[in-house]
């Protein structure tokens, strides 16, 4: 038996991701703080995937804490050799205008009303595709450009 448990991204700050993902409606479901490791774990999960339990589907955040020595923290590039993960939302409009309220460059708009693509503080890209079928176009996400890469 297979069983899909999370996916794992690095980040570079764990609160500024956690409050991104927030914005998609996840929430921190467990945290683990290893001291000998020098590193975090933090695994989000949306409400529909934490009601069917323990094969709820996460988003694992693994946060690198800087070397002892003071020396300088990793840095992550290169975000989109990972790919992107993908969500499907009830309202694409609504979700795409709570991140723009919140500052996220929308890279790619719903022009079409079924798919936009936005980035996370260390640029993972994150699909969003709306749930059935698409919505009417409707501005201002008909006649956006694409802003950067996605």
């Amino acid at each position: 038996m297979t069983q899909y448990l999370h996916t794992m991204i690095r980040v570079s700050d764990p609160d500024a991701t956690v409050a991104f993902f927030a914005l998609l409606g996840l929430e921190e479901v467990r945290r683990i703080d290893n001291e000998a490791g020098r590193f975090t774990l933090i695994f989000l999960a949306a409400e529909a995937d934490k009601a069917i339990g323990e094969r709820r589907v996460e988003v694992e955040l693994t946060y690198n804490w800087p070397p002892a020595d003071g020396s300088a923290a990793e840095v992550y590039t290169g975000g989109r050799n990972f790919g992107h993960l993908a969500y499907r939302v009830d309202d694409i409009y609504a979700t795409c205008q709570r991140f723009a309220d919140a500052g996220v460059t929308i890279n790619r708009p719903p022009r079409d009303g079924h798919m936009a693509f936005v980035k996370t503080p260390d640029g993972i890209s994150i699909e969003l595709l709306q749930a059935r079928a698409p919505l009417a176009p409707a501005e201002p996400w008909a006649s956006m450009p694409n802003t950067g890469t996605w």
